[in-house]
C-alpha cells in the first residue's frame, strides 16, 4: 500500500477493507440511480408520461452528472477525497428520498439532477483513494472488487427495487433506498487513510496544464464515452426493451436483468484477478489491459446486433454475452488512468475522464427515447450502440500510450502554475 514516509503501517486501515468500503459505496451509487429506470413503467403510467419524456428525465441526471466531474476531480485532491465522497453520499442519498414525495414531472428532473450532482463525487474521489492505498500490481483485483460492487448494483437494484415496490410502492422504495444509504456512512467515519490519500494539494502537484496536455487522458475519455454510451442504454432501457418490445412480465425481467448483472458483476472480479495474476508472473500491464479492451469492444457488437436482431432465445444470449464484455473491460477503465496519472492527479484525471464520458449518458438515454417514439422499435438504438462500441478501440488503443506512471516531477518547471 502506497503511503507517506514515516507512517506506520497499523496506523491506518488495511488496503482491502478500503478497497471494500470503497466498492460498497460505488454500489449504492448505482443502486440509487438505478431505482428510476426500475420503476420507469409505473412511474410513467401514474404521470402520463411519454416515451421522449422519460428519456429526458433519465438524461437529466448525466447532464449534471457529467459537468460538474472536473470541479469534484479538483475538490477531491484540494480538500481530500475521503471527505468528498462522504458529502456527496449524503446529497444523493437526500435526493432519493425526496422521489418517494415528488408530484410532478418538473420535480422528478429536478431530483434527477441533484442526484447527479452527489454522485459524480463517486469515481474522482474513489480512483484518487485506491490510486493512494493500493500497489500497481494489485490495482486489477482491487477494480475489478469496486467493479463487482458498482457493475452487480442494477441487478440487485432491479431485484430489491422489484420487491419493495409490491409491498410499499414505488414512493416507498426510493425513501427506503435513501435512508439505506446513510448507512455507510457509519463505517467510513472509522477508516483511517495513509497522508497521501487525504493530503491537500501541495507543490509536488501536476498542474491542470500537465495533465490537460496529456493524449492518454482523452484516450481514457474517448474510451469511457464509448464503453457508457451502452452501458447507460442498458441500464436505462433494458427493462423496458424486455416488457415492451420482448414480452417479458415485470417479475421475468427483474429475474433476467437481476441474472445478467451478477454475470457482469462475476466477470470483472474475475478479469481484474487474471490481470494481477498475468502481471505479477512478468506480464505486461500495457498488453493485458488493451487486449480485454480490444476483445470487449470488438465482441460487444454482435451482442448488440444480436438482442436486436436475433429471435428471443438468441437476444437473451447476447445479453448475457454483453454483460461478460463489459464486465471484463470494467477493471481496465480506471487502473489504466491510475497507472498513468499516479495518486497526486488520478482525482482530477478521472474528473475529466468521467466528464467525457458520462456526458454519453445524457445522449444515450435521451437519443434511444427518440428513437423509440419515432421508429416504435429498439432496433435502431442497439445499432447506434454497435458502432459506438468500435469507435472505443480509437480511445482505448489508439491514444493511450504504453501504460506506466507518468513522470510528473520532470516536465518543465514553467508548467508549474498554482493548480
Amino acid at each position: 500500500m502506497a503511503g507517506s514516509s514515516g507512517e506506520a503501517v497499523g496506523a491506518y486501515t488495511r488496503p482491502f477493507l478500503v478497497v471494500t468500503l470503497l466498492a460498497a459505496v460505488l454500489l449504492i451509487n448505482y443502486v440509487d440511480r438505478g431505482a428510476l429506470p426500475t420503476a420507469v413503467p409505473l412511474i410513467q403510467h401514474d404521470l402520463n408520461l411519454d416515451n421522449e419524456q422519460v428519456g429526458r428525465l433519465l438524461s437529466a441526471f448525466f447532464w449534471v452528472y457529467a459537468l460538474v466531474q472536473v470541479p469534484v476531480g479538483w475538490l477531491a485532491e484540494r480538500y481530500g477525497a475521503h471527505r468528498v465522497l462522504a458529502g456527496g453520499l449524503i446529497i444523493w442519498a437526500a435526493a432519493t428520498m425526496l422521489v418517494g414525495i415528488t408530484s410532478s414531472f418538473g420535480m422528478l428532473i429536478a431530483l434527477r439532477m441533484l442526484l447527479g450532482l452527489g454522485e459524480s463525487v463517486g469515481f474522482p474521489a474513489v480512483s484518487k483513494l485506491v490510486a493512494a492505498v493500493v500497489p500497481i500490481e494489485a490495482l486489477g483485483r482491487a477494480n475489478g472488487i469496486i467493479g463487482f460492487g458498482y457493475l452487480m448494483a442494477p441487478g440487485i437494484g432491479i431485484f430489491a427495487a422489484g420487491l419493495l415496490i409490491d409491498h410499499v410502492g414505488w414512493r416507498g422504495t426510493f425513501v427506503t433506498f435513501g435512508l439505506l444509504s446513510l448507512l455507510w456512512l457509519v463505517p467510513w467515519a472509522f477508516v483511517r487513510l495513509p497522508k497521501l490519500a487525504t493530503a491537500r494539494s501541495d507543490d509536488a502537484t501536476p498542474t491542470w496544464g500537465m495533465v490537460l496536455r496529456q493524449k492518454g487522458l482523452w484516450g481514457t475519455s474517448l474510451g469511457l464515452f464509448s464503453s457508457n454510451y451502452m452501458w447507460y442504454f442498458i441500464l436505462g432501457w433494458l427493462p423496458g426493451f424486455l416488457v415492451k418490445e420482448r414480452g417479458f412480465s415485470m417479475h421475468e425481467m427483474e429475474y433476467v436483468g437481476t441474472l445478467g448483472y451478477v454475470v457482469n458483476g462475476v466477470s470483472a472480479l474475475a478479469t481484474g484477478w487474471a490481470v494481477d495474476r498475468y502481471i505479477r508472473s512478468r506480464g505486461s500491464a500495457n498488453f493485458a489491459y488493451k487486449l480485454v479492451m480490444v476483445v470487449a469492444h470488438a465482441g460487444a457488437v454482435p451482442c448488440m446486433l444480436g438482442m436486436a436482431l436475433g429471435s428471443e432465445h438468441v437476444a437473451v444470449a447476447a445479453m448475457f454475452g454483453f454483460q461478460v464484455l463489459m464486465g471484463a473491460s470494467s477493471p481496465g477503465v480506471y487502473a489504466m488512468s491510475q497507472i498513468l496519472a499516479g495518486p497526486r492527479a488520478s482525482g482530477r484525471w478521472v474528473g475529466v475522464q468521467n466528464s467525457v464520458g458520462n456526458m454519453s449518458g445524457a445522449i444515450s438515454t435521451w437519443l434511444t427515447g427518440f428513437i423509440v417514439d419515432r421508429t416504435g422499435h429498439f432496433t435502431l438504438a442497439f445499432i447506434v450502440c454497435a458502432v459506438m462500441s468500435l469507435v472505443g478501440l480509437i480511445g482505448w488503443i489508439g491514444m493511450i500510450p504504453r501504460l506506466q506512471p507518468i513522470p510528473w516531477e520532470r516536465l518543465r518547471p514553467a508548467d508549474r502554475t498554482p493548480v
